[in-house]
């Protein structure tokens, strides 16, 4: 693929939001902010379909890399994972300890979790949301150079050594692993301070490389294979340092797999950061001088975007880290009231109309607020 060079400034940061499919407000809402101790930065409506929710969850100001988004689609049908579509998203946690906090704490509010798993680079557990959408909390080290020097990073292909050969090998003593006190409640060392990666699935791991290594820019980090199914390869891609927050990651799956089937408890996409207007405008032409086709930038009030797909139909999308969120609230206000674009305040007593007020309360002063229709 003959492409021009990124300049700097128009380089890929890292994850910007995910953005996924809730059958619920309400239960998407507690769960987020009471279970995971996320902050609800912004109730709005989706622009594109003003009757429904759009929810914005992350750290306290909702920076770049920390959000997790959703839709409430209160008719839709379960999702259906596959080719074109997410498998899971990861929240980093720091250190071992704060995972097996982490286990201890769900479990104890009765939520399944899977693991602690050692990934080799890192280590992580694996629970559901109401929607069935699959989390993993995964731990910032040991890091990519454990089996590779960092200039070589993606070089080789690794396979686990044959004692991470994790759900062949010793499962009784995997979920005994824990932390052992009852954890009464999220403490400090617990926060969770944004994404840590998301994994797809490809039909063509080869052409997904080709994408976003030679098109989008982004490093191939680590070359390996699914650690529960060592058939499918695991292809790593992110920023040149590597770190997490940046990280997409891709099973590939050939013909082996159906297609993704959009619905609830399904990512509806992804987004990756930019820092800038101009910087979207060189994406729009470097997709559109590789044949691909892109939106215009549109206005999401808090970021710009552009939207295209990866080789297999998963939407993607470009959004600038500015605005921000509290553009229209302070900071310390956030997520306390229906906000909505200028362009959408005149219809704002019918949309107001066909939503459900939410309670909501937030993680870090742990008061309920609450949004009732004008």
């Amino acid at each position: 693929m003959q492409l021009d060079q990124i300049r700097p400034e128009y380089a890929i940061k890292g994850i910007h939001h995910i953005t996924l499919v809730s059958s619920d407000a309400q239960r998407t809402v507690d769960f987020y902010t009471r279970l995971l101790g996320l902050r609800l930065v912004k109730q709005t409506v989706n622009f594109d379909d003003p009757g429904s929710y759009h929810l914005y969850f992350g750290d306290e100001l909702g920076r770049p890399g920390t959000i997790v988004t959703f839709f409430e689609w209160p008719h839709a049908g379960k999702g259906r994972t596959g080719i074109g579509g997410t498998h899971h998203f990861a929240l980093l946690t720091e250190t071992t300890e704060s995972l097996l906090k982490w286990k201890r704490w769900l479990t104890d509010n009765g939520v399944a979790v899977d693991g602690v798993y050692d990934r080799t680079y890192f280590r992580s557990i694996y629970f559901r949301d109401p929607d069935g959408v699959i989390i993993e909390i995964a731990t910032r080290g040991p890091g990519w150079s454990v089996d590779e020097d960092p200039a070589h990073w993606g070089e080789q292909e690794f396979l686990p050594p044959a004692d991470r050969t994790i759900r062949q090998r010793d499962e009784a003593r995997i979920r005994a692993e824990t932390w052992a006190e009852p954890v009464a409640a999220i403490s400090a060392d617990m926060h969770l301070p944004g994404l840590h990666h998301i994994t797809a699935f490809a039909s063509d791991i080869a052409r997904t490389g080709v994408f976003y290594n030679e098109l989008l820019g982004l490093r191939l980090v680590k070359r390996t294979v699914n650690f529960d199914d060592p058939t499918a390869p695991h292809y790593y891609f992110a920023a040149p340092d590597g770190h997490p927050g940046s990280v997409i990651t891709y099973f590939g799956y050939g013909g082996r797999m159906r297609h993704a089937q959009m619905g609830a408890g399904l990512t509806h996409h992804f987004a990756l950061e930019v820092g800038s207007e101009d910087a979207q405008q060189f994406w729009r032409e470097r997709l559109t001088r590789a044949g691909l086709r892109s939106t215009p930038i549109l206005d999401r009030q808090y970021f710009n975007s552009i939207y295209f797909h990866d080789p297999d139909g998963h939407i993607v999308e470009l959004a600038t880290s500015q605005p921000g969120f509290a553009i229209d609230e302070a900071p310390g206000e956030l997520g306390r009231q229906l906000k909505l674009p200028p362009w959408l305040e005149s219809s704002r007593s019918g949309i107001e109309a066909g939503l459900k007020p939410l309670q909501v309360t937030q993680p870090e002063t742990q008061e309920t607020v609450h949004h009732d229709a004008e």
